[in-house]
């Protein structure tokens, strides 16, 4: 008993040891375990402080501009004529412009648990590590879509410890400081997809030309199948490989529970088109209206602040008339005439509608045996409507007789149609002909002009427009002639002298104004990236000729009858149930042709020929640019109403 005793008290006795003993390991465990805690807190302190003292702040994303391309739009601002980036392409979106499934694709595939994390996914990260372990090399990031959007707004592409850090710091902050979806709009816009394009607004422009808010689910997964590696994805480049990482992308979706499967897998059976970027729509005008843009904002200005550009351009008829020059070159070339160019504008406000300076301009810039644009038949880069210098022959008369009309002659007033030797004019005599070889004798200026008599031109000018050929070339630069250059001749009438076509266009709406110019317009206003106006156009009419002048022009050159002994009664000039006052024009070794008219609505001009001024067979403007011309007003006649040119009262030839 006094065994058993002693047994008992020994074996208590060391169990209060051994109870004492654990008791002071677990103090001694607990204590390391604060300490290497507090170590491990305080070391991460220390990092975060280190680290993150000269790291931007994430609040700059509320001031952050994003380097967004400049647009230049056709009128109804739904056609992108051109995109003038640097290295980003980027038009800014709100997320409400961008379809739930695109969102849905990014968040699955991306950042899966985007929404419940603190702006870094512990769970994931282990995961890809484990995953990379696994595979022996390293694939699969981890990283979220705060953390993506910091590295590639802040931090370089570097993988390093330190770069990672950094990364980790501001994602939390950037989190703690900014909603979920705001987050998400700032990424989406701001992560590349190949081919310069930046944010999903640009790729879906330049993948499928359309609005990212139109996509379809399965141009949403490859979008989103672009984000991970864009430059090898490209469509036009691993296209197998970037429908086989979309099927991915629908999986995740599955996976996500944003699509049941039955859905994905008719959705990978889409068959899908990728656009060709198109760079640049109507060439001559856009790069008419973008060398505007360089001189007055600078080209580093429009590649990074994102304006958006309105034009006057009418997509529809800009597109008419390329097809109409492009068939109209093709039938001439048996006229040895290879180069052609048309612009339209509305005479009441100046605005370019279509302008083509050329025919084919993404053809060879160099044919063969061409060195330059001078000597070249065809040169399409060269816009002949705004830099060629080109005599109109006829076609300048009717500044000649607005002249005399405004000196109180009418279209009954008569001249004596004859050979005539006009005098010694640049050191030889100045004997003219007219163009069919006859002479009609006593004819109206009516019967003169609507004919195009030549002699009897010459005459109007000197006898009736002036006493000084000045007077008809004041009359031409108040219309909008600018190139005309002293000394002058009487061969001015016939169109001896260079001008521009765009300029006689301009000039022509003068008259379907009855007398009120306004120069032409490009732009009708530039917008910021936020939508604020910075350029509008606010260009006036502005009275340069008086009205009577004017209705007897309109009157005579849409007199069909009149015109009828020299051109036919069904000639290119003539529209079926629309009036419309049109002149032609031939220089005299014919190497230009041209035809202008216009309707109160509409001016159009048409030129053809080469630019190395190579003769055309002897054919006339009627012929070489009247198809052109006709087929062009044809069209463009029907999107405006018929309006007729008020007829000039003969009792009032000096109606101001």
């Amino acid at each position: 008993m006094a065994k058993r005793r002693i047994y008992r008290k020994t074996y208590k006795r060391k169990k209060r040891v051994k109870k004492r003993i654990n008791l002071d390991s677990i103090i001694k465990i607990a204590k390391l375990f604060f300490y290497c805690s507090l170590f491990v807190i305080l070391f991460s302190l220390f990092l975060f402080i280190y680290y993150g003292k000269d790291l931007p702040r994430p609040e700059k994303f509320s001031e952050k501009q994003f380097i967004e391309s400049t647009k230049i739009y056709d009128r109804t601002g739904e056609i992108v004529l051109y995109d003038i980036y640097g290295e980003e392409k980027r038009t800014y979106v709100s997320l409400s412009e961008m379809p739930e499934h695109l969102k849905q694709a990014v968040i699955a595939t991306e950042d899966a648990n985007f929404y419940n994390h603190f702006g870094i996914d512990i769970p994931g990260i282990i995961r890809s590590i484990l995953a990379d372990l696994k595979i022996g090399r390293p694939v699969y990031g981890g990283s979220t879509i705060p953390q993506q959007l910091i590295r590639s707004s802040f931090l370089s592409l570097e993988k390093t410890a330190q770069r990672k850090i950094r990364e980790v710091i501001l994602a939390l902050e950037l989190d703690r400081r900014y909603s979920k979806d705001q987050i998400l709009e700032w990424y989406l816009n701001q992560v590349p997809f190949g081919s310069n394009a930046y944010g999903v607004e640009a790729a879906s422009q330049t993948f499928f030309q359309k609005p990212v808010s139109e996509i379809s689910v399965a141009q949403a997964a490859i979008l989103t199948s672009l984000i991970q590696a864009p430059s090898y994805l490209s469509p036009y480049q691993n296209k197998q490989e970037l429908l086989e990482r979309k099927d991915y992308v629908l999986n995740r979706m599955v996976q996500e529970g944003y699509l049941i499967k039955q859905e994905a897998e008719l959705i990978k059976k889409e068959e899908l088109e990728f656009k060709k970027p198109i760079i640049l729509k109507a060439p001559y005008f856009t790069l008419y209206v973008k060398s505007y843009l360089d001189n007055k904002y600078g080209q580093d200005f429009l590649r990074e602040n994102g304006l958006r550009v309105y034009t006057s351009l009418d997509w529809e008829l800009q597109e008419a008339a390329e097809y109409i020059i492009e068939q109209g070159v093709k039938a001439n070339k048996y006229n040895n005439a290879h180069n052609a160019a048309l612009v339209s504008i509305n005479p009441k406000t100046g605005e370019i509608l279509a302008m083509v300076g050329g025919a084919g301009y993404f053809e060879d810039p160099y044919p063969p045996n061409c060195i330059s644009e001078e000597t070249c038949k065809f040169s399409p880069q060269f816009n002949v409507t705004t830099l060629g210098l080109r005599q109109p022959g006829s076609s300048f008369k009717p500044f000649v007789y607005a002249t005399a009309f405004k000196n109180g002659f009418t279209p009954d007033t008569t001249v004596i149609d004859e050979e005539t030797n006009f005098g010694v004019w640049g050191g030889k005599e100045y004997i003219p002909g007219n163009y069919d070889g006859f002479y009609r004798g006593e004819i109206t200026l009516r019967q003169a002009l609507s004919q195009s008599i030549n002699v009897a031109s010459v005459k109007v000018l000197l006898e009736m427009a002036g006493p000084e050929i000045d007077n008809s070339v004041k009359t031409a630069q108040d219309l909008g002639i600018t190139t005309l250059k002293p000394p002058y001749g009487p061969s001015i009438v016939l169109g001896g002298w260079e001008v521009k076509l765009l300029d006689m266009v301009s000039a022509y709406g003068v008259f379907a104004t009855e007398g009120l110019k306004v120069s032409p317009v490009t732009i009708l206003r530039i917008e910021d990236s936020k939508g604020n106006i910075i350029e509008e156009n606010k260009k006036t009419q502005k009275r340069v000729l008086s009205i009577q002048p004017c209705r007897i022009i309109n009157n005579i050159l849409s007199d069909n009858e009149a015109r009828a002994p020299m051109f036919g009664w069904n000639s290119q000039l003539y529209f079926k149930d629309y009036q419309v006052a049109a002149k032609t024009g031939t220089t005299q070794n014919y190497q230009d042709a041209w035809a202008i008219g216009y309707s109160p609505s509409i001016v159009t001009g048409v030129w053809v020929g080469n630019n190395d001024n190579t003769p055309m067979k002897e054919k006339p403007g009627v012929v070489l640019a009247g198809p052109i011309f006709h087929n062009f007003m044809e069209q463009a006649l029907k999107k405006y109403p018929q309006e007729n040119f008020t007829p000039p009262k003969p009792s009032d030839t000096n109606l101001p």
